[in-house]
C-alpha cells in the first residue's frame, strides 16, 4: 500500500515532524497580564497535540512588552518565563508532537495595548499611522534597531533554553518585518529602507543573530506574506511586495540560514484572503468596541459595524479582492511558486481541512506541509479524523469568521451554534480549557 503522503514524517535541516500538518499560531487571552503564560494555555496547545497534528506552532508571542498585539498573550521577554515554556513544550511533546515558538513583534498594528502600552506608539519602521484602525507608531532610529535585533535573538535564545523544537519569525501579515519588507510601508531612506535588499536588512540581521546565540542547529523558520495586496480597502493605495519580491525575500532567507518558509498572504490581520471568508460584521458590532481606544478610527470603524447602511460598504471592500479565489488553498499557487524558488521545506497556510487537497499539494510539489487554524479550531481531531479515511471532517469548519470576530472580547473558540447541539453546548466547548488544576502541569489525556 502507497503510504499516505499526509502521514509521511517531514524532515527539516535538524527536526523532523511525524506528520505534515501543523497547527499554525492561533491563541486567545488565556495569559496573564504580566506575559507570563498559565495553566489554559497548555490546556489550549495539548487539545491539538492530542488530536494528531504533527507540530504546534505558537500563537504570536512577542519579544518585547512594547510589541504585544493584545495583552493576554503569553510573551518570551524575560529569562524567568524559560521555565514557564519548559513545562508547556514537556506538555506538548507527551502527544509526540512538536513545539514551534512564534518570535514576534507588533510594529504599529498593536490591536488591544493593554496597561503597559495604552497611548504609547508603538516602534515601528515609519511614524505613518496604520490605516485600518489608526494605530499610532514612531519610526525606530539605528540604534533601536540593533537593540530589536538583539531582544529577537534572546528571544530565540530562551525558546532553546526551553527546550523547544525550534522558532518562527513572523514576517507575515502586516507585523514588524512585514513594516519593514513593505513597498508600501516602509518609508525610511536609511539602510533599512528603499530597495528592496535594503527592507529585508532587518529581517535578514535578526536569522543571522539567532543563529549567532542559538548555533546551526536549532530549527528557524520564517513566516512571509507571498503578496500584501495592501489596496484591499482603499483601491489607490500603494499595493505593496508583490510575489516576486517575496521569492527573493524567501531566497534570501535561505541563504542566511533560514530551516523553512511558512507561506500566508495579506499586509495586515485579518485582510480578505488570510483568513478567507466572510466578516461577520455583526459580531464585530458587540465585540469591537474592546479596540475603539486603541486606534485613531476606532470610532468610525464601529458606527460602520453597527450601521445597516454602511455594513454592505464595507462587505463589497472587503469581498472583492478574494472574488474567484477559493477559501480552501487560497494561497496555493503562491506557495507553489515559492517552494520551485528555494531549497528548503515550504509550508502553505490557507483554510486546509479536505484530505485529498493536501495530498494533491504534497504529491504535485506545491508544498511540504500545511498549517491550519480555523478548521482546527472547529476539529482539533481533524488529523485523526484524515487518518481513520474522512475526506471532510463529520462537521466541517465553516469559515464563518465567527472565531475571529469574537477574540477581541471573548474566548477564542468556535462560534459557529450551528456545529453544536445547542448554545450550551458551544460555549462548554468553547471554556473547557479553563477547568481549574493546580500548578503547570502536563493534563491527563481524557481532559483535553
Amino acid at each position: 500500500m502507497t503510504p499516505d503522503p499526509i502521514f509521511t514524517p517531514l524532515a527539516f535541516r535538524s527536526l523532523t515532524v511525524k506528520n505534515r500538518v501543523f497547527r499554525s499560531s492561533i491563541s486567545g487571552r488565556f495569559d496573564n497580564e504580566d506575559g507570563s503564560l498559565t495553566q489554559a494555555r497548555i490546556n489550549w496547545e495539548c487539545r491539538f497535540a492530542k488530536g494528531g497534528v504533527g507540530a504546534i506552532i505558537s500563537s504570536y508571542v512577542p519579544v518585547r512588552m512594547d510589541g504585544r498585539i493584545i495583552a493576554g498573550y503569553a510573551t518570551i521577554h524575560r529569562d524567568d518565563f524559560i521555565d514557564l515554556w519548559r513545562k508547556l513544550g514537556e506538555a506538548v511533546r507527551s502527544f509526540d508532537c512538536r513545539f514551534i515558538l512564534q518570535l514576534s513583534h507588533s510594529g504599529r498594528q498593536m490591536d488591544l495595548p493593554g496597561v503597559h502600552n495604552q497611548h504609547r506608539p508603538a516602534p515601528a519602521p515609519t511614524s505613518a499611522k496604520e490605516p485600518l484602525h489608526g494605530f499610532l507608531c514612531r519610526a525606530m532610529g539605528a540604534a533601536e534597531i540593533e537593540r530589536m535585533i538583539a531582544d529577537f535573538a534572546r528571544g530565540a535564545w530562551r525558546a532553546r533554553e526551553a527546550g523547544l523544537d525550534g522558532v518562527e519569525l513572523h514576517a507575515a501579515n502586516g507585523y514588524l518585518f512585514t513594516q519593514f519588507l513593505s513597498s508600501a510601508i516602509n518609508d525610511r531612506t536609511d539602510l533599512y529602507g528603499g530597495s528592496l535588499a535594503n527592507r529585508a536588512r532587518f529581517l535578514l540581521e535578526v536569522i543571522r543573530a539567532i543563529r549567532g546565540a542559538c548555533g546551526p542547529d536549532f530549527h528557524l523558520q520564517v513566516k512571509l506574506s507571498a503578496v500584501e495586496h495592501n489596496d484591499f480597502l482603499v483601491p489607490w493605495a500603494p499595493k505593496g511586495n508583490t510575489l516576486t519580491d517575496t521569492i527573493q525575500v524567501a531566497q534570501w532567507c535561505e541563504t542566511a540560514g533560514a530551516d523553512a518558509i511558512h507561506v500566508s498572504t495579506g499586509s495586515a490581520f485579518p485582510h480578505p484572503l488570510n483568513p478567507p471568508g466572510p466578516m461577520p460584521l455583526e459580531v464585530l458590532a458587540v465585540t469591537y468596541d474592546a479596540m475603539v481606544s486603541a486606534g485613531m478610527h476606532g470610532f468610525r470603524n464601529l458606527a460602520i459595524f453597527r450601521s445597516p447602511l454602511l455594513r454592505p460598504l464595507f462587505r463589497w471592500l472587503w469581498d472583492r479582492k478574494r472574488r474567484g479565489r477559493p477559501i480552501e488553498g487560497v494561497g496555493i499557487d503562491e506557495a507553489r511558486a515559492i517552494r520551485d524558488s528555494v531549497g528548503i521545506p515550504v509550508i502553505s497556510t490557507g483554510g486546509y481541512q479536505t484530505a485529498s487537497v493536501v495530498r494533491d499539494g504534497i504529491a504535485r510539489a506545491a508544498f511540504d506541509g500545511v498549517a491550519i487554524a480555523r478548521p482546527l479550531i472547529a476539529n482539533p481531531d481533524l488529523p485523526q479524523q484524515w487518518a481513520s479515511g474522512r475526506d471532510l471532517p463529520a462537521i466541517p469548519c465553516t469559515y464563518c469568521n465567527k472565531c475571529l470576530a469574537n477574540a477581541p472580547k471573548n474566548p477564542l473558540g468556535c462560534y459557529e451554534e450551528s456545529r453544536f447541539p445547542d448554545r450550551e453546548a458551544m460555549l462548554a466547548a468553547i471554556t473547557s480549557i479553563y477547568r481549574a488544576r493546580p500548578g503547570l502541569r502536563v493534563p491527563d489525556p481524557a481532559e483535553v
